[in-house]
């Protein structure tokens, strides 16, 4: 039986990046992936920009999928001007990010895949928008605002603190099933130019949302902001938090000795596994947008916004306030603001 040609993959452009930068030639790269010698070669000389540059797999891969799209009857799926598209941006001005917006288009059309676009497809179709203002604008609003793509395995990995007993996997089940209080979910939300930020918790089981003022985005900044909410939390209250890997939250162990609460870390590029956490980050967007100089927030003013979403009923709540759920645990009577959100 004749075998079929397999193009490369993404994965695999990267082992060639990755055998690069070790200086391996061209038949160790091709053993090491399971490739002919001449594949990798021609694709070391797709990969490049200009003369000067080395191999770059992002380019490699724009390349890849913009010749299997002109290679295609039809053109581009996610194409300017078309219906699917104008919904896609539409989404991107909103806040959503790809995952999300290809996670609702397969929930709105599960048996259609016309209107449905991958994730992938959704930031190949937005980084290949021609230069202008459509472009810069859709990029701006994308999470991290790059106005090109990056790889994910540029540099050097500095996220050696993640060792496998703080991993999700090695989380509590009891945490996942929402069962029992105490359980938090962290991170930053960052203002312009990524030099200032604000720190945010949110409980799993109630949805109580905390806020912390911070002077810098460092990790010592970040144990310090997140150690104060804490310790304003009672001691019943303080079970775990996860986190994603920024290296803000390198100094987890300290923060764990000084609070009781231990850090583990959610898998990369996966935020649905904190996603509460995710999903409250848009809830304050709303009064701290994008872009925005996050330092001019007093902490009076960030426990102002947090008093707000708290107010709020939720649907997941069934209809009650993240309050009044979180006065359960305190046993503290309604209408009293909770011990924990005392300042």
């Amino acid at each position: 039986m004749a075998s079929h040609y397999r193009q490369l993959g993404y994965a695999e452009r990267l082992a060639i990046m990755d055998g690069r930068r070790e200086g391996l030639g061209v038949r160790a790269i091709a053993r090491g992936i399971g490739r002919d010698p001449g594949t990798v070669s021609r694709e070391l000389r797709r990969g490049v920009a200009d003369w000067r540059t080395d191999y770059d797999p992002c380019i490699a891969q724009f390349d890849a999928l913009r010749r299997r799209r002109e290679g295609r009857a039809g053109g581009r799926k996610l194409r300017p001007g078309s219906a699917l598209f104008a919904t896609v941006a539409g989404h991107v001005r909103q806040g959503w990010s790809p995952s999300q917006i290809a996670g609702r288009l397969r929930v709105m059309n599960p048996d259609d895949a016309g209107p449905r676009a991958c994730h992938e497809t959704i930031y190949v179709a937005l980084y290949a928008l021609p230069r202008g203002e459509l472009r810069r604008e859709l990029l701006q609003a994308l999470r991290q605002g790059h106005q090109k793509r990056r790889p994910r395995s540029r540099g050097t990995d500095r996220r050696g603190f993640v060792t496998d007993d703080v991993k999700i996997a090695a989380r509590p089940e009891e945490v996942a099933e929402r069962l029992i209080p105490g359980h938090w979910e962290g991170d930053l939300i960052k203002g312009a130019g990524n030099r200032s930020a604000v720190g945010t918790l949110v409980e799993r089981k109630s949805r109580l949302v905390r806020l912390a003022r911070m002077t810098a985005c460092d990790a010592a900044t970040a144990q310090h902001a997140f150690e104060r909410l804490f310790q304003q939390i009672p001691a019943e209250l303080r079970k775990t938090m996860t986190y994603d890997r920024g290296t803000e939250m390198a100094r987890h162990g300290q923060l764990t000795q000084n609070t009781g609460v231990k850090v583990y870390f959610a898998d990369p590029y996966s935020p649905w596994q904190r996603g509460s956490n995710e999903n409250a980050n848009g809830l304050i967007r709303e009064y701290l947008p994008k872009g925005t100089d996050l330092s001019i927030y007093s902490q009076d003013d960030l426990d102002q916004i947090a008093y707000r979403l708290n107010s709020r009923p939720r649907k997941v709540l069934q209809f009650r306030t993240p309050y009044e759920v979180y006065h359960g645990f305190t046993n503290a009577p309604l209408g009293e603001t909770p011990v924990a959100l005392q300042n």
